[in-house]
């Protein structure tokens, strides 16, 4: 049953690395064998597409909502939002705060009635019936708990502790920890085989995957030569013979072969890369990436050889990030992180065919073919819905414009100001300034006055993943000036995170992990 929750906060600057899904298999691609392996659908029944229906559900974690967004795809309306905790930044400070905070990772069980939803501040993973939206359990795992995916019998709930060296494996009928797998520094998302006998882990700290057996969950010979050190997320290919594995900081795509363990390309995509999706249909097979930083998702074709990018889908919002299928693999659902909405494409044409609009600051993405009742929508609220966020100007010292997209590099100076709980968050990232330097960022209004936001430092790249504040924001646009060299302490802290870790303190700014 439940257990006890622990919110664990962190008074910060500079937000780490940022930002999106928990893989899982979906009905769409089968429901694999129970862990024993002895039982094997007929491939061809596990592999049939099941058309969109009003009995689907779309399913978003709302990482600055704390909800998870309810979606019928057969309509593309929001039915609602399950709530699991307040607005940031909400009564989060009080002591007797229960809720949870930094909903980000979903998973779907085997056989679709469970919905895994992971929230990386509170540390903890709830079990959600898909049939009544009610919480079934809510466990405390490791600190910093990312993103996993439930064995193939569905009993069982494997996550990745971004904060540890662990895995947590989660009792997903009961709730509670059964046992915690060590699997080195900075684990970051769990993948199964689809035969359900190997789970997968990347890191955000070497640049290798753990490979461990299901069954004894003993950790075997890592597969080792990715093209980065940070990898934010993973996805594994329906067969079971490839992943493609992202390096969100590092603009780059590791291709795995799962057959002889080893790295076949790495691919060079673009800024905040993430989330890469499989997606047979009759069109072919393909994977999806999307780029946050250049507002698009990238369309490759999985070929013999090397991958073949077919085009590059323009999102109809900020910040694309998690994605997900339908059962017949005829849509693709892409998370607008800094747009609060969800994006349908059309994999046909691969042309963005409607906008839904979503929970606050979408992460994971997720699913599901015939769980419920067409137009039912028991147990829903509003909460996050109808406060979207919208990005605003920024000016950089220089005098030009920081946030013109250029199509390699992104845009320099992001702003996004969205309503939480009665004040705005204006949350910054930056790419290609001054590197170890501290901005003072400024709301100004259209008759110039300046009003200060907050200060941040760069990383030796010149780089700040993201930085947030929380305040009544009355301007029209953002400028930042040079305030200085960024102190001995602040340049140790970045070195130290690497990715998420070891902030510099100040008293305005919390520490929510966007680090998928």
């Amino acid at each position: 049953m439940p257990s006890a929750r622990r919110a664990t906060w962190m008074l910060v600057a500079t937000l780490g690395v940022g930002a999106g899904g928990l893989a899982a298999t979906s009905m769409a691609q089968a429901e694999p064998a129970a862990m024993t392996g002895t039982v094997q659908a007929d491939d061809a029944a596990r592999h049939r597409p099941i058309p969109v229906s009003g009995r689907d559900r779309l399913y978003t974690a709302d990482q600055s909502s704390n909800t998870v967004s309810v979606i019928d795809p057969s309509t593309n309306r929001t039915l609602g939002t399950i709530a699991l905790g307040d607005q940031r930044v909400g009564s989060a400070f009080s002591p007797q705060y229960g809720g949870d905070s930094g909903v980000h990772g979903l998973a779907i069980s085997p056989d679709q009635r469970r919905l895994a939803v992971v929230s990386v501040s509170s540390n903890t993973v709830h079990m959600i019936d898909t049939r009544t939206n009610k919480v079934l359990s809510t466990t405390d795992v490791g600190r910093a708990a990312h993103e996993g995916s439930f064995s193939a019998d569905g009993k069982q709930f494997w996550v990745a502790n971004r904060g540890r060296d662990t895995v947590s494996v989660v009792d997903a009928v009961h709730g509670g920890v059964v046992a915690d797998v060590r699997v080195g520094e900075g684990p970051s998302k769990v993948l199964m085989s689809p035969d359900g006998r190997t789970a997968y882990v990347n890191h955000t700290s070497k640049s290798e995957i753990t490979v461990i057996d299901v069954r004894s969950r003993k950790v075997g010979k890592p597969i080792t030569g990715l093209g980065a050190t940070f990898s934010s997320d993973q996805a594994i290919s329906p067969d079971g013979k490839r992943i493609w594995v992202s390096h969100k900081r590092d603009g780059k795509t590791t291709v795995v072969d799962l057959d002889r363990k080893e790295v076949v390309t790495v691919l060079r995509t673009g800024p905040d890369t993430n989330h890469p999706q499989f997606v047979d249909n009759r069109q072919g097979k393909f994977v999806y990436l999307t780029m946050g930083g250049l507002d698009q998702t990238w369309v490759y074709k999985r070929t013999a050889g090397a991958p073949e990018l077919v085009t590059k889908v323009r999102n109809g919002g900020h910040a694309p990030h998690g994605a997900w299928a339908s059962g017949d693999g005829s849509r693709l659902y892409i998370g607008l992180e800094k747009s609060d909405a969800v994006d349908v494409i059309d994999t046909a044409t691969h042309t963005v065919v409607d906008t839904i609009a979503t929970g606050q600051e979408p992460q994971a993405i997720v699913y599901a073919t015939r769980v419920a009742h067409p137009g039912s929508a028991s147990n829903l609220g509003r909460q996050g819905l109808g406060q979207q966020a919208h990005n605003v100007p920024t000016l950089l010292p220089d005098g030009t414009a920081g946030d013109t997209l250029d199509p390699v590099k992104g845009r320099v100076l992001e702003a996004t100001v969205r309503p939480v709980s009665g004040l705005d968050m204006i949350q910054l990232q930056a790419r290609g300034l001054k590197p170890d330097t501290v901005y003072q960022a400024y709301a100004v209004t259209a008759d110039g006055e300046k009003t200060p936001v907050r200060s941040f430092p760069t990383d030796k790249n010149g780089t700040t993943p993201m930085a947030l504040s929380f305040s009544a924001f009355e301007g029209d646009s953002i400028s930042i000036e040079v305030k200085g060299e960024a102190t001995p302490v602040q340049k140790a802290a970045f070195a130290a995170q690497g990715s998420m870790h070891g902030h510099d303190v100040k008293t305005a700014d919390l520490l929510y992990c966007d680090c998928c």
